[in-house]
């Protein structure tokens, strides 16, 4: 029998004996003995009552299934072959979904399994639900099959649960399409004053099409370059997100965010800002990138702009002469102006995120001062209750090599988040959303070469995606000065021409056959910079086309 598209609710279909065929919603619930009870029952019944006071309630049919095993989950598919499948209960991130074993114990169902499951399916399931804590991950690998597919990107409560199917479900029985009934789960979240209408996400495939680039494709591409936008479908989330959005709620917190460039460092802090915002805090986002040169003569000057800076976003006019006292210091200056004008006279809190960090280091005196002055506030905060309304976030590439006084550094404290490449599995999802039908072999063939490095990827992907190269003049071409990397790794080639030392040791590196050992201080320099990574106490370039690439550059120098 043909199957109802979700974006057609309105237009049931006849079968052969003139019968309209339903709309089939297979809900499945599991609460294993040894988990937190979550109030299940009450989600179901919402969902059931949604459908029986909606206008088109006829076209639906709700199948129920409690206390799932693995064996029901496969067998519900068989037997009803449902459109849409909604899943309540516990989520375990990486390790799958909980569902519960023949004595009622729980029992994992792992990410990979569920997505060869779904994929069995993709011909009849049109929507998968997983109203489940840190489903997100099974929802990435899922929606490579379905159309649409909701996760959690964090734990979420029985409330918000339950909230969001109401809206969920109201939305699809008044017939819109799904991505209105998310957005409908979302609001009725918010509109209950449950801070968590950001925990659901929906992954779908339904406005791609995946078609070969230069054959027609109708996605709608994004340059890889800069951050990835607040709403954009092409971040890629990770684990980290969930531990800052928890520390950022913590009073005198310090979030560090590190990783070389290009590998998705502000794309974070933005999402934790915006997260901070819907918590109702303040925020304010300085990009030291942004200072104008003369700024960083002079550590008055600077700290007198960095004042201004984070004043001026929420509205703080204060003049310098009624703040800044020449007898005292800038630290001194500085932390009676947070004091008085910006911590004072308000209930909430204050987040600070300082992107782009490492240019203070080129300047020992500013680097000594404001180094010492983030640290002092951060210190402050465990007596002062004033200074936990102040929650800072740092962005940067690299410490400073030789720090001078540990007691004096903020890169020592706090909660540090050092970001990772990509896995196979979130490239997989990058690649079909960016409208390429490849098979794992031409995945293996790109990461092999570029390894997971987060810009290399989408710019890899763009390119193709939009018909700049095929995928074998990429792989041909990429090491080189004619591929799509040639800003890039000649960037990366003046850098080591600039400084010969660390040149050599790079040649050192992408010379050998195995990880070498290098001076610290020249290891610590190219790890900063994204060249090499780490094997124990040697190095290795990060992926092959850095190793190709100054491999040719150096045998003809």
């Amino acid at each position: 029998m043909p199957y109802l598209s979700l974006h057609q609710l309105k237009s049931p279909l006849l079968s052969e004996n003139g019968m309209v065929e339903k709309i089939k919603i297979l809900i499945l619930s599991a609460n294993p003995k040894e988990t937190d009870a979550l109030r299940l029952g009450e989600e179901v019944r919402e969902i059931e009552s949604a459908m029986e006071r909606a206008r088109s309630r006829d076209q639906f049919e709700i199948i129920t299934k409690s206390a799932v095993r693995v064996d029901d989950l496969r067998r519900s598919l068989l037997d009803h072959e449902p459109q849409i499948v909604h899943f309540s209960g516990h989520g375990a991130g990486e390790n799958g979904l909980v569902l519960e074993n023949n004595v009622g114990k729980m029992q994992l169902v792992g990410t990979a399994a569920l997505a060869r499951l779904f994929k069995a399916f993709q011909a009849t399931v049109n929507c998968v639900v997983m109203n489940a804590c840190y489903s997100e991950v099974q929802a990435e690998a899922i929606y490579q099959h379905i159309d649409h597919v909701v996760g959690m990107n964090r734990a979420i409560g029985d409330r918000a649960a339950i909230e969001f199917a109401k809206g969920f479900y109201d939305a699809l029985g008044a017939g819109r399409s799904v991505e209105d009934a998310f957005e409908m789960g979302c609001v009725s979240i918010q509109m209950m004053g449950i801070p968590e209408e950001l925990t659901p996400v929906l992954k779908q495939r339904s406005k791609l099409n995946p078609t070969r680039a230069g054959q027609g494709s109708s996605v709608s591409l994004e340059t890889p370059e800069g951050q990835v936008g607040i709403d954009s479908l092409f971040y890629t989330p990770s684990s980290y997100e969930e531990r800052c959005y928890e520390e950022v709620k913590r009073a005198g917190s310090l979030i560090r965010i590190k990783s070389p460039h290009n590998m998705g460092k502000s794309s974070l802090m933005v999402r934790v800002l915006a997260h901070a915002e819907q918590l109702g805090y303040r925020t304010v986002n300085l990009n030291l990138q942004q200072g104008n040169q003369r700024l960083f003569t002079e550590p008055d000057q600077f700290m007198q702009w960095f004042c201004a800076s984070v004043g001026k976003p929420i509205g703080v006019k204060v003049k310098i002469e009624d703040y800044w006292d020449n007898i005292f210091g800038a630290n001194d200056n500085s932390t009676d102006y947070f004091e008085k004008y910006l911590l004072e006279g308000s209930e909430q809190p204050l987040v600070v995120a300082i992107d782009n960090f490492d240019r203070v280091f080129k300047y020992p005196d500013i680097e000594t001062d404001l180094c010492g002055l983030l640290r002092g506030w951060h210190e402050r905060s465990r007596s002062h209750k004033l200074w936990g309304k102040l929650r800072l976030i740092i962005v940067y590439s690299q410490e400073p090599y030789l720090q001078k006084d540990i007691n004096q550094s903020p890169f020592n404290v706090g909660l540090p988040i050092e970001l990772d490449e990509f896995s196979a599995l979130q490239v997989q999802n990058l690649v079909a959303l960016h409208g390429l039908d490849w098979t794992e072999q031409s995945v293996a063939q790109v990461m092999a070469l570029i390894g997971g490095h987060p810009y290399l990827v989408r710019s890899a992907l763009y390119h193709i995606a939009a018909g700049d190269v095929s995928l074998e003049e990429f792989l041909n071409t990429a090491p080189t000065e004619a591929g799509i990397y040639r800003d890039h790794l000649v960037g990366h080639l003046k850098l080591l021409e600039d400084y010969p030392i660390l040149g050599e040791a790079m040649k050192t590196v992408v010379t050998a056959a195995v990880p070498v050992r290098l001076r610290s201080e020249e290891a610590f320099k190219l790890d900063s910079m994204g060249l090499v990574v780490r094997v124990a106490n040697n190095v290795q370039p990060r992926c092959q086309l850095y190793r190709q690439y100054f491999r040719d550059i150096f045998a003809i120098a």
